[in-house]
């Protein structure tokens, strides 16, 4: 696999200070917001939204911030590898509130589709808005995000690999791009993101 990178940590950082001003501005404000990261970068990924919005908003001292796990509610769980179920931690009520999932890859949109489904068994918000660091193309389902770091493109023999320095110790984005053997086949790609 050949890979290239596609965002340094500055990029990082500059995306997610304009995905909370645009949350900021979408929502006339912090009340009432609710940011869910999806398990596992999207709970880290919140998490810096969260801040960011904090010291863009003296005002938003206690925005709510959580994780959704969507393990159990994804629609592929028998033809994939198994997965332990991370916490999910919900801060309060979600009714009338405005919910940002967050999610550091988008790709085909079931993994959002199951976070929708996983959201239902907590409440019922005013809205649901959609964040995420990266989108990659290939939708499979009608879902689009409401807030974006940066479109990108992809092959889907293609890999996007988010690496943060909390899990990974360091941080950047890049492409893997499956490099073809001395036949000329190329090797299999692994999908990346949901």
């Amino acid at each position: 696999m050949m890979a290239r990178t596609v965002l340094q940590q500055a990029d990082i950082d500059r995306a997610l200070t304009r995905i909370s001003h645009e949350i900021l501005e979408s929502n006339r404000g912090p009340d009432g917001l609710v940011i869910l990261g999806i398990p596992t970068r999207g709970v880290l990924l919140a998490r810096r939204i969260a801040d960011t919005i904090q010291r863009i908003e003296p005002s938003a001292t206690d925005v709510a911030v959580g994780a959704l796990d969507v393990t159990m509610y994804r629609d592929d769980l028998s033809r994939t590898r198994t997965r332990t179920p991370a916490p999910t931690h919900v801060p309060g009520s979600i009714d009338g509130k405005t919910v940002v999932l967050v999610d550091d890859v988008l790709y085909s949109g079931r993994t959002i589709r199951a976070a929708l489904d996983a959201l239902n068994d907590h409440g019922r918000p005013k809205s649901v808005r959609l964040a995420v660091l990266v989108d990659r193309g290939h939708r499979e389902l009608p879902i689009r995000a409401d807030f974006v770091g940066k479109n990108l493109p992809s092959s889907a023999d293609e890999r996007i690999n988010v690496h943060l320095v909390e899990t990974d110790g360091d941080e950047f984005v890049s492409i893997e791009t499956a490099r073809s053997d001395a036949t000329g086949a190329g090797t299999a790609g692994i999908e990346a993101g949901a």
